[in-house]
């Protein structure tokens, strides 16, 4: 295989993030078999996991190729480099968290929206949890407002009207045009995705997707909701592990996306009072993460 993949023109590829996955993976591969009549390759831009999962998934599939990142470069910047390695003539990207199941059809459904929608550059499914609820994937592109209010009082007063706002949750469930969606699963135009660059490789982890989906936005394409494809997320495998060091990356690129949309000097004070919310919040939760965990042992 060349240093870019070959593949037919139209054609599809499903891209990963490894980081120590373990079973995960394995499951996301085999679902993958139901989700679409194509035999799509699969990435799996590996950040430097220790548990030997991406090459015993490599290893067991033709279809999987395991890419190294040199380390861990984050999530954004993982996924530029895979889809830097895949032929442009290739017209659809699947962008998926590894720790996803596959819905039967899931990505056909998502395939044959993108053709009802020649303008839309990411595509998103229902996103299930796995008891079944479903997971607020679709949402509006959050403004200073919005985003401080769920960004600092979402965990302790989850009925607050900013998150209300900003998760829709409440909204009903049709295929439809949306500020952002969910990065645990997409399905990405090449066009569009090439048009902005991709992922701003910035956002370490977190936030990457409500920044993609709104520059999506501003270039004129369309975030599009298929509710008729269906999969399952596990959520948070990864980031659960070490809250000290997520929950913080998590805070800090929520304030980097309203920073780089409110630059001007007189929106100044926004911006530290925005910052200061932000790391007394990040505090509380790392010190809350940590106590489960502890109970937990």
């Amino acid at each position: 295989m060349s240093a870019t993949e070959s593949a037919a023109p139209g054609g599809l590829v499903v891209v990963t993030v490894t980081y120590s996955p373990g079973e995960h993976l394995e499951h996301f591969i085999t679902t993958l078999a139901t989700a679409t009549a194509e035999k799509p390759q699969v990435i799996l831009a590996d950040n430097g996991s220790t548990d030997g999962a991406p090459e015993l998934a490599a290893e067991a599939n033709a279809h999987v190729r395991l890419l190294r990142t040199g380390g861990n470069i984050g999530y954004g910047g993982a996924i530029n480099m895979a889809v830097a390695q895949i032929d442009p003539s290739v017209e659809f990207v699947v962008i998926a968290n590894p720790d996803i199941r596959w819905g039967t059809d899931s990505i056909d459904e998502l395939l044959a929206a993108a053709q009802r929608w020649p303008r839309a550059g990411a595509l998103g499914p229902m996103v299930r949890e796995p008891d079944g609820s479903v997971y607020p994937s679709a949402r509006r592109v959050p403004g200073l407002a919005d985003g401080a209010g769920h960004a600092i009082l979402g965990a302790v007063w989850k009925g607050n009207p900013w998150t209300r706002r900003y998760r829709r949750e409440n909204e009903e469930i049709s295929e439809r045009t949306v500020g952002w969606l969910s990065g645990s699963c997409l399905l990405v135009r090449r066009a569009a995705f090439d048009s902005i660059s991709g992922f701003d490789s910035r956002y370490f982890m977190y936030m990457e997707d409500v920044d993609f989906g709104d520059r999506i936005g501003k270039a004129g394409w369309h975030n599009v909701f298929v509710p008729s494809a269906e999969v399952t997320h596990a959520k948070g495998h990864a980031a659960g592990k070490h809250p000290e060091l997520m929950l913080p990356a998590h805070h800090a690129s929520a304030y980097r996306f309203q920073a780089d949309r409110h630059p001007h000097w007189w929106q100044l004070p926004l911006r530290l009072a925005l910052r200061a919310g932000l790391a007394v919040r990040s505090r509380i939760a790392v010190r809350s993460a940590l106590r489960a965990q502890g109970r937990e042992r």
